[in-house]
């Protein structure tokens, strides 16, 4: 009540100092807001997390959300959901992250989704560049050409096989537009092989493919591709790295076999909404990096077939323009496009 009189008293008086005071008085308020402000902001996440995967259940891509949920769960102290949409190379499911305005919605991205996909096709309904902003590069790997356990061994044998069918052979991918994709077509123009793209929902079912002899090769990530070749159910072609790769170092490279000019990576990052705060993408990011480089989680990232990456959001950045700029050389060089 007291504190009531005298603020009355003050401000009924008028003096030149009373303006001062004023301006004194806007300014501590403001200066308290900031903190509160701060707090808020510190607070988020407020909600449950969905991490958006554009592929299906046991693909190299949800696997390795799998992989993150759990620990991202604890550091940000809300749950973290893994939301499957698998579909169009991944694309359904960034769409859905680009359109996002929840703030509480994450993508585990392949390298297609985050690069080429609007180059690829016009119609893809988000501009990666534009829609989506880079969070983390999580882990890097080369592809494994892998083939049924029918086909010829040796690379240059297996080459030679696949040229002289022409296009009677089939090759898989998860989709149009990915890396998987691209590589093969890349593949393609550096050998005269001329098998026919069939694209499906995932690696899980391109496997099943070649299982069934529907399809006669693909580029597989590591994980995937030497699970079955170590069960005696495929056979490792040569990987798409430069050299052999420390990941498969048994396996070797396609360059051996007589592919020269060939250097493909596949990579898995998280992305966010570009609606998203540069603060909480940034929260985002050092603490997804701090996750992949804890040794139990290395372990389990390694043990899929990846090396561990955990990059800032500028180095993913730096490396989406990077990749873009290769892939739209190998969709001008090989004629590549969404069919």
């Amino acid at each position: 009540m007291l504190l009531k009189k005298n603020f009355a008293a003050s401000a009924a008086v008028w003096t030149p100092g009373r303006r001062h005071w004023m301006a004194a008085a806007v300014v501590g308020a403001l200066g308290m807001a900031a903190p509160l402000a701060m707090a808020q902001s510190a607070a988020w996440p407020t909600q449950p997390v969905k991490l958006v995967v554009g592929f299906p259940a046991g693909s190299s891509p949800d696997l390795m959300a799998r992989t993150l949920a759990e620990p991202l769960s604890q550091a940000l102290g809300q749950p973290v959901l893994v939301d499957n949409r698998p579909g169009a190379g991944g694309n359904i499911a960034a769409a859905q992250v680009a359109r996002a305005t929840d703030d509480h919605t994450l993508g585990l991205m392949i390298n297609g989704n985050m690069t080429i996909a609007k180059i690829l096709n016009p119609a893809t309904p988000y501009d990666p560049l534009k829609d989506l902003s880079p969070v983390s590069l999580i882990a890097v790997a080369p592809l494994v050409l892998t083939a049924p356990v029918s086909a010829p061994d040796g690379g240059a044998a297996f080459l030679a096989a696949a040229k002289a069918s022409g296009d009677k052979w089939n090759y898989g991918s998860p989709g149009v537009g990915t890396v998987a994709h691209l590589g093969m077509e890349l593949i393609k123009s550096l050998t005269g092989m001329s098998p026919m793209h069939v694209p499906y929902k995932g690696n899980p079912a391109v496997i099943a493919g070649m299982l069934g002899n529907q399809v006669q090769m693909a580029l597989l990530p590591p994980g995937l591709a030497m699970a079955q070749v170590n069960a005696g159910k495929l056979r490792a072609v040569g990987v798409t790295s430069a050299g052999r790769s420390s990941v498969v170092p048994e396996v070797p490279s396609l360059s051996e076999a007589g592919v020269k000019g060939l250097e493909l990576e596949i990579w898995n990052a998280v992305a966010a909404p570009n609606s998203l705060s540069k603060a909480h993408v940034a929260k985002l990011s050092k603490l997804l990096t701090d996750i992949v480089r804890r040794p139990e989680v290395r372990e389990r990232i390694v043990a899929q077939g990846w090396q561990v990456a955990g990059t800032s959001p500028e180095g993913l950045a730096n490396r989406i323009r990077k990749d873009t700029a290769t892939m739209t050389e190998v969709i001008e060089r090989t004629g590549a496009a969404a069919k």
